[in-house]
C-alpha cells in the first residue's frame, strides 16, 4: 500500500471526527510554505475532548504506520499541535481558536475536501 500525503489527512480527519472535533477544515498550505503541504485546524469544546481528539489523531497515525514528529500543549489542552511531517494539525479549544484565527492568517490556503475514495 502506498501511503499518500493525501491518505494521511483523511485518516487524520476520520480520527478527529470520531471523536466529535467541531469545523474541522484542511487547508492545502504546499504552495505557501515548506513546512507542510496540510493544515488541519479542528476545535473541542473542553480541554478533555481537544486531548481526546489528539490522542485519537496519534493513535490511528501510529496504528497505520505514520510518524509522529511530535505534540506540543497537549497537557494544557488549549492549543494542541501535532506534527506528522506532512500534515500539521490543530487541535484548539474553541474559545482559543476563536482568539488566535489561523483560518484568517492562511487565507490564501485552498480549503481541501477529500472524497472517501480519496
Amino acid at each position: 500500500m502506498v501511503k499518500t500525503v493525501e491518505a494521511l489527512a483523511r485518516l487524520v480527519a476520520k480520527a478527529a471526527e470520531d471523536k466529535k472535533a467541531e469545523n474541522l477544515i484542511i487547508m492545502d498550505i504546499s504552495k505557501l510554505s515548506v513546512i507542510a503541504d496540510y493544515f488541519m485546524i479542528c476545535h473541542g469544546n473542553n480541554e478533555r475532548q481537544v486531548q481526546a481528539i489528539v490522542s485519537e489523531i496519534r493513535d490511528q497515525a501510529h496504528k497505520n504506520g505514520y510518524k509522529v514528529r511530535g505534540i506540543e500543549g497537549a497537557d494544557e489542552g488549549r492549543w494542541v499541535l501535532v506534527d506528522l511531517e506532512d500534515v500539521v494539525i490543530h487541535v484548539f479549544h474553541r474559545e482559543d481558536r476563536e482568539f488566535y484565527n489561523l483560518e484568517r492568517l492562511w487565507a490564501e490556503a485552498p480549503i481541501v475536501q477529500f472524497g472517501e475514495e480519496g
